[in-house]
């Protein structure tokens, strides 16, 4: 299974031209913890998310629909391409405490964003497919059972 496939239908993204409160909005809309933040050519520029917000913006005192997107985004971004496989991505997520990871093509085009929900989401589907196989398995009288 791609990375993609995991990924919210419409991805959650924003021009580095927009204000922060723009991309807090859309978050919020949204229901996601994350934008990607692209530039003109839609290529990842950086990511915004609710720790940017926290660390960077809530006690500053600077104005969110005054300040720019890119100024508080985080960058460089750790990428995910369609070839990266879940438990790769699980695995730099948990390693470098990430909770989201953009999806790019190989120009480095925002496709999709990752979501640490998505991948445990799938991994809990996978594990309780396995579990009732092996109840199955396990409960199954065969021949001179």
């Amino acid at each position: 299974m791609s990375v993609l496939e995991l990924c919210d239908a419409d991805v959650a993204s924003v021009r580095v031209e927009v204000s922060a409160a723009d991309a807090i909005r859309l978050m919020l809309d949204r229901h996601v913890g994350a934008v990607g933040v692209v530039d003109s050519e839609g290529r990842v520029a950086g990511i915004f998310s609710e720790r940017d917000v926290l660390r960077k913006l809530s006690l500053t005192g600077r104005n969110p629909e005054l300040t720019p997107v890119r100024e508080l985004m985080t960058t460089p971004v750790e990428l995910a391409t369609i070839s990266t496989r879940p438990g790769e991505a699980l695995a730099i997520m948990l390693e470098r405490h990430f909770r989201h990871l953009p999806v790019v093509d190989n120009s480095g085009k925002l496709l999709g964003m990752l979501s640490i929900r998505n991948l445990l989401e799938q991994r809990i589907d996978d594990l309780s497919h396995e579990l009732d196989s092996l109840e199955q398995y396990v409960t199954n009288d065969g021949p001179g059972g």
